[in-house]
């Protein structure tokens, strides 16, 4: 007998910055990666998951934050390359590992430290990051919360068919989540839980981003959110958003608070190229890891045996 929606796991998606494209091209594209990064470690799994349309569903705010989408097309060619490549190549690595992209890395690593640097290293791409930065942390024209209610909508749907969740987040979106959930956990009635929360690709390592999160600055019963059972952190070597790589360090008193059971994290390859570039932060090219792939069938199977009782 096939399942009903409310029989099995939910997995909620929850983009970054810059125009996505229209939401169910996006959610079409997110899905076939996400399948085929299980698909490579379990394809028992991974067609049990490709068999629940409503398994996966995408959180899809940036439409509203941009008024624009970005065209599926763009993308296809790449998104159809990182399905087809097995892994990541001695080229991928050496680009990623390269020494202009690690000396980057340092120098965003003390601008970070020191703010009024920033001016003078950002890039164009960094601009635009902290123009949308400040949109969302400055809750211009409601926008911050706007995004935070179009995650707690599926969320509460998820907790009332008593479905258990897997939020995962990518770059922005991890700050995002984490808004949503420590609003959920102290300013709501309600507090839905989310089963593990897998951030992708996360600035939440940033000093910058730590200072704007909801609740920063609150005594440590209430500065974190209490309703993440796990949370595991994957992060692709040169990152230029995750440039700290480990948030089991910086969230380690949400931990011995209680208030999430673990923090782990994990490095990735990521070998996405966009006509011919590496982009180590791409959605796509997480999504399609193996060890993404591996932490979704984990907890698909734990979830599925639990649910069979």
């Amino acid at each position: 007998m096939a399942k009903a929606a409310s029989d099995h796991p939910v997995i909620l998606y929850i983009p970054g910055l810059k125009p996505k494209p229209e939401p169910e091209a996006h959610a079409r594209e997110l899905r076939r990666c996400l399948i085929e990064g299980v698909r490579r470690v379990d394809e028992t799994v991974a067609a049990e998951i490709r068999e629940l349309p409503a398994a996966f569903d995408l959180v899809s705010w940036t439409y509203d934050f941009y008024g624009e989408h970005r065209d599926i097309a763009l993308d296809l060619p790449a998104i159809e390359d990182v399905l087809q490549q097995s892994g990541a190549t001695a080229l991928d690595r050496s680009e990623a590992a390269s020494w202009q992209r690690r000396l980057l890395r340092w120098i965003y690593r003390v601008a970070d430290h020191l703010p009024f640097l920033i001016p003078q290293v950002a890039t164009p791409d960094m601009e635009i990051h902290l123009r949308d930065l400040r949109r969302y942390v400055r809750d211009e024209n409601e926008m911050g919360e706007f995004t935070r209610r179009l995650l707690k909508v599926p969320l509460r749907a998820a907790a009332k068919a008593g479905r258990p969740v897997l939020l995962l987040a990518h770059s922005m979106g991890s700050v995002i989540a984490y808004d949503a959930l420590w609003q959920l956990s102290h300013e709501s009635g309600d507090t839905p839980e989310v089963d593990l929360f897998v951030s992708m690709g996360s600035p939440l390592g940033q000093n910058l981003i730590q200072r704007r999160l909801l609740g920063f600055g609150r005594d440590r019963a209430s500065r974190y959110p209490v309703n993440i059972t796990r949370w595991i952190n994957i992060a692709a070597y040169g990152e230029l958003t995750a440039l700290d790589m480990t948030l089991a360090n910086d969230f380690a008193d949400m931990r011995d608070l209680g208030c999430v059971d673990s923090i782990e994290d994990y490095e990735i390859w990521n070998y996405f190229r966009m006509d011919g570039y590496l982009n180590v932060h791409a959605e796509y090219g997480y999504l399609v890891n193996e060890v993404t792939g591996r932490v979704i069938r984990d907890w698909w199977r734990e979830k599925s045996r639990e649910a069979r009782g």
